[in-house]
């Protein structure tokens, strides 16, 4: 019992530490923002995607 309490204990501050280390880095590089970019971009053209499967979908039902 004694070996699960700490096995816990050290996962949750293991967990904390790294979300306090995370937290820390705010500055972004060049990669990380076209990273972001290209993230932004895959959203939007599976978005546009969905909205042209809807049209179509829409234009065979009627």
């Amino acid at each position: 019992m004694l070996k699960s309490r700490l096995t816990t204990f050290l996962l949750a501050l293991m967990l904390a530490l790294g979300g306090a280390a995370l937290a820390g880095c705010d500055n972004q590089g060049p990669a990380e923002e076209a990273g972001e970019n290209i993230d932004e971009a895959m959203e939007d053209a599976g978005d546009a995607m969905d909205d042209a499967s809807d049209e179509m979908e829409e234009t065979f039902d009627n």
